[in-house]
């Protein structure tokens, strides 16, 4: 695994792969290059941070497909797009599916680097985002069904009287099961404990789930 961001270029002109290589080593960025969508993917793993400079118009398997096949796996690396021509319907085309960007041939030395730039920063903050939901969903899962139960309701704010009242049990035993999840979640506030359900689900809706 690869730890420092990287940007990988693929692009079946040798000439512009080259040109990107020399901008971005020039500004200090990691960079690899491909000729051939296949040659990337077989040596490619998500789990490498970076950001991707894609072709459009590639013959053998063309940027926007790429992009999707990618997607498809839960790939979220972000995605630059290179285009000969494009045309606000491309352009708009290219956003929908979900690149961030889009940067017309030969590339402008300062609109490529404030891109890619932008693409380390946002890859960074959502593989952030992927290592906190993923320490609070390891917690959630060491609580029990009833435990979840009551805390759906402690997150909707409903004291201890009331959540008995709707689960039909004692105080006491809401009580020993909001202490119960408290310990399990590693966390002795409500207000944290409220935090990391939001959180958890403020992911979630932000992959479609």
């Amino acid at each position: 695994m690869l730890t420092e961001p990287t940007v990988y270029v693929i692009d079946d002109e040798p000439a512009i792969c080259e040109i990107l290589n020399d901008i971005l080593e020039a500004a200090n960025i990691k960079v690899k290059t491909y000729t051939s969508p296949r040659e990337f993917m077989l040596s490619y793993s998500p789990e490498n941070p970076g950001c991707l400079l894609l072709d459009i118009g590639m013959p053998e398997l063309n940027g926007l497909e790429l992009m999707e096949a990618l997607i498809a796996k839960g790939n979220r690396t972000p995605v630059i797009f290179l285009t000969g021509s494009a045309t606000i319907a491309n352009a708009v085309d290219m956003l929908k599916a979900g690149a961030i960007d889009f940067i017309e041939k030969p590339p402008q030395v300062d609109l490529l680097l404030n891109c890619v730039r932008k693409a380390l920063e946002l890859d960074s903050q959502r593989r952030c985002e992927q290592q906190e939901f993923s320490s609070i969903n390891e917690r959630l899962k060491l609580l029990t069904a009833r435990e979840r139960e009551v805390l759906t309701w402690i997150t909707e704010g409903k004291s201890n009287k009331k959540i008995a009242s709707i689960l039909d049990i004692s105080s006491r035993t809401v009580e020993i099961h909001r202490a119960n999840i408290l310990n399990k979640m590693q966390t002795h506030s409500v207000a944290e404990l409220v935090k990391m359900d939001l959180t958890a689900r403020e992911y979630l809706n932000t992959r479609g789930h």
